[in-house]
């Protein structure tokens, strides 16, 4: 008779899922045979800790469409792992979580001492995951175990995607699954059988008058074009009817950045273009964007105007349109297929040259072609360096990641990516740590890519135990990591009176080498796209140390003013 970690392996199997994050513990750890069985159709992925294994999940699941498992025991999933697990769900990342409630054989009630059930003396896996889950089910018998993973599936994969939970009794893992099983358990095919709905006709072609009608539009391209995978085809249109692109963080680089119609990225920490560009506009599509107050300089009451402006938001869920701003008209629809259908309707290419020139004269009004040359002390490099060199570096099958902070403020406002989708961020939560993982789950799941990830050394240390991952994933992923010593946007918003934001300086080269991999160390801003270049050559994972001036502030990236 199958056992019930076993049925739950098949299951995943059947719903294409091909690959599981994890750091085993109890429960999992039971289940590790019935995924050894399996091991030539599902890949299992070691890695150090809870947070790496679910930081890996999301960003598989964000690049690939399918969800990723995230797999451990109960107290440090719902710990640990509710750092990847609360990306997904910001962000609308496909991921299933695997757990369990650690209750040892069924002595929860007893208040055991790691014990998920929700029982006095213990704490609650249930509780924890479902405020940050599409679907959470807590399965206490075989049956229950697997049609809970089949539905985890399906939640997750539905639109709009993100993470779905499955909490199994520890005690029914190694359990044999009832010959004569009820409720009755069938193939998992027919329930995630799925056709979505095509956007309204008369909608769209609405939509397409009004851009016909409109002297400057401009589409602000969210997180929505990413999972559509429609950034190709938005690129298409707007050059060919000359509608400027302004994006969120989500979607910074979902067209190249070098096209005449991109404006760069939204918000505070975007360009002055993007944010004028929208400002100045009398038709605003928002496209599979949320229209966060993080993009829209928190809701500044001159970049979006309702009344003054024509708004239209296109969103896959009904809910998100109108959800910040009133809109003058609501699509509901996957991004591609309306694009799809504006190019059907044939939109008028009348106004394309004067839109496109508007545009490009506020690009180089705003300074959207310069980075600025800022100086550093001696021996070490500004951000803006950095910036540049991996600007230089890039080339057609190039992915880059990105972490929080100082440089990250400077990449967002001052990288101009030059192909479409090369860029994968932390947009749901914006957390520290998150760079690496992403970027080594990006190199198991894209690995015709040549992936960089950009952070800080605060962001690159909580997350350093991806190394060893990577050494034993064979992958070749080079981080590159801005190193000056400190939490450097803190330490730059606080002025004067700075504490708690020095770290003592850290080798990183060295700390690399201990852990398998290779490192070097950059003193020199010609030094470098070289390091780059030279890391990839080197093959597996690699680490440059680039030594940033601590003096160096994010604030000269910053757009607060009037628009």
């Amino acid at each position: 008779m199958p056992k019930t970690n076993e049925m739950v392996v098949r299951t995943l199997i059947e719903s294409g899922v091909e690959r599981a994050f994890t750091l085993p513990g109890l429960g999992v750890t039971w289940s590790l045979p019935a995924f050894y069985d399996a091991k030539d159709d599902f890949d299992v992925v070691l890695c150090r800790n809870e947070w790496i294994a679910s930081i890996m999940a999301q960003a598989a699941g964000r690049l690939t469409g399918k969800p990723s498992v995230l797999m451990g025991q109960g107290p440090w999933i719902t710990t640990m792992g509710g750092l990847g697990i609360l990306e997904a769900h910001f962000a609308g990342s496909p991921m299933v979580v695997l757990t369990e409630t650690s209750d040892y054989d069924g002595y929860g009630q007893m208040g055991c001492y790691q014990t998920m059930t929700g029982d006095y003396g213990g704490a609650n896996a249930l509780a924890s995951l479902k405020p940050i889950t599409k679907y959470s089910t807590y399965a206490t018998s075989p049956e229950e175990a697997v049609f809970g993973t089949q539905m985890a599936v399906k939640h997750a994969s539905l639109p709009r995607m993100g993470p779905a939970a499955v909490i199994m009794k520890t005690s029914i893992i190694r359990q044999e699954f009832p010959e004569d099983a009820k409720p009755a358990i069938y193939p998992t095919g027919g329930y995630l059988s799925y056709t979505p709905a095509r956007p309204d006709k008369a909608a769209v072609a609405e939509l397409a008058r009004m851009i016909d009608a409109a002297e400057r539009p401009v589409i602000v391209a969210g997180n929505g074009v990413n999972a559509a995978e429609a950034g190709e085809a938005l690129q298409a249109l707007a050059e060919k009817t000359g509608i400027m692109v302004a994006t969120s963080y989500n979607g910074k680089g979902v067209i190249a950045e070098t096209s005449p119609v991109c404006a760069g990225m939204l918000g505070t920490w975007g360009h002055p273009t993007a944010n004028r560009v929208v400002a100045q506009s009398d038709l605003v599509i928002m496209l599979g964007a949320s229209m966060g107050p993080d993009y829209t300089r928190f809701r500044d009451p001159g970049l979006i105007r309702p009344g003054d402006q024509k708004l239209v938001q296109v969103d896959i869920d009904p809910r998100n349109s109108g959800w910040v701003y009133p809109v003058d008209h609501a699509i509901t629809g996957d991004v591609a297929d309306v694009l799809a259908m504006l190019e059907e309707f044939g939109l008028s290419e009348e106004r394309a040259t004067p839109r496109i020139g508007h545009g490009m004269d506020m690009k180089k009004r705003c300074g959207y072609f310069d980075l600025p040359d800022l100086p550093s002390a001696q021996g070490t490099v500004h951000h803006t360096d950095v910036v540049r060199g991996l600007q230089d570096f890039l080339g057609p099958d190039d992915l880059v990641t990105l972490d929080a902070g100082a440089q990250r403020i400077w990449a967002t406002f001052g990288l101009r990516t030059p192909y479409p989708g090369q860029l994968l961020v932390p947009g749901g939560t914006g957390v520290m740590g998150w760079g690496g993982p992403a970027a080594a789950a990006a190199k198991i799941v894209r690995p015709e890519k040549r992936v960089t990830c950009l952070s800080g050394d605060g962001g690159f240390m909580m997350t350093v135990q991806v190394l060893p991952t990577a050494v034993q994933q064979n992958l070749d992923v080079v981080f590159l990591v801005s190193n000056n010593a400190g939490l450097g946007m803190v330490r730059d918003n606080l002025g004067d009176k700075q504490i708690a934001v020095d770290f003592n300086d850290v080798d990183f080269a060295k700390v690399s080498e201990g852990m398998g991999a290779k490192g070097m160390s950059v003193y020199h801003p010609g030094e470098i796209r070289d390091a780059l270049e030279e890391a990839h050559k080197m093959g597996g994972p690699v680490v440059i140390d680039v030594k940033v001036d601590p003096a160096a502030s994010h604030h000269e990236a910053v757009d607060n003013a009037p628009l």
